[in-house]
């Protein structure tokens, strides 16, 4: 069982770092960052839905607190997917994943602040050096660089930050109720939040376009099937293993982008990348009680 949990794991993380490849090559194609990302909770809604249908029992649906912080996870979610999608517009899907994927240092700070989680030298010391990452990824030390804009910076941190929204929201509702409720109330959130900003000409032309396997290809591996294999696979993983296997996710995304999508990384960015990368999966495996505080089960 750890074994297939574990495979679990590996495949949700594999599965969200091929949507952020397959949310580049839409947005390359000339579709709204919104667009895409509507389609992709749209999909994963129904996904979910099936997924409620088919495992009833217990989904909390009578308390409202479960309504209440599902529909905070659900704003997560939604600012989660745009944000990300926005961020790989500017600034590409190799520097778009790592930036969004600083999202446990975020939950860490809201941690502290809201004393789940207590500081410590380590874990000041490891989000210092996702610091040091992120000026290194971004490039920012440099006065002009090609491709990379402030503003698409900016929108992957936050992406980031979403991604702890949900986060906190997804585990206080996950004491009143079950995951697939839950993901069914954030996704129909999400649904609602993106239909407002997307162009809606561009809603209803999915619909007919040649584009639409790669929509599908999104929704069903980046919502559907992924938060459902994320979710199963959390109940019997250990923690330090979930935590390792999380790291799929942003270096399947960048080699994407990389060798699909020809963009390009210099010396220096690969190993601002591979220092967000270990400082972040340090934090999940040295937090306390032995549990990352962002996991979705804890």
């Amino acid at each position: 069982m750890t074994i297939v949990n574990t495979a679990l794991l590996a495949l949700a993380a594999l599965f969200w770092g091929v949507s952020g490849g397959i949310g580049g090559m839409l947005i390359a194609d000339g579709w709204d960052p919104y667009v895409v990302s509507f389609y992709r909770g749209a999909i994963g809604l129904l996904f979910v839905l099936v997924w409620l249908i088919l495992r009833p029992r217990g989904s909390g649906f009578a308390n409202r607190r479960l309504w209440f912080w599902s529909a905070v996870a659900g704003v997560g979610v939604a600012g989660n997917f745009s944000l990300y999608f926005f961020s790989i517009s500017k600034v590409g899907v190799s520097v778009a994943a790592p930036l969004m994927y600083c999202a446990p240092v975020f939950v860490y700070l809201l941690s502290f602040g809201f004393k789940i989680e207590s500081p410590t030298r380590l874990k000041w010391a490891a989000i210092g050096v996702v610091i040091v990452g992120i000026v290194l990824l971004t490039r920012v030390y440099e006065v002009d660089v090609s491709g990379i804009t402030p503003i698409g910076i900016g929108a992957g941190l936050l992406a980031g930050l979403c991604y702890a929204v949900f986060i906190f929201g997804f585990k206080f509702a996950a004491r009143q109720g079950s995951p697939q409720a839950i993901l069914v109330i954030a996704f129909a959130v999400l649904v609602c939040l993106l239909i407002w900003p997307a162009d809606i000409n561009q809603i209803v032309a999915v619909l007919s376009t040649p584009d639409w396997p790669l929509f599908m290809s999104l929704g069903v591996l980046g919502a559907g099937l992924s938060f459902i294999l994320y979710i199963v696979g959390l109940y019997y993983t250990v923690p330090t293993v979930a935590s390792i296997v999380a790291m799929i996710e942003p270096v399947a995304a960048s080699l994407f982008g990389v060798l699909i999508l020809n963009e390009n990384l210099i010396a220096l960015q690969i190993l601002g990348m591979a220092l967000i990368l270990v400082a972040v999966t340090t934090l999940s495996v040295y937090s306390s009680g032995g549990r990352p505080v962002y996991n979705l089960t804890s």
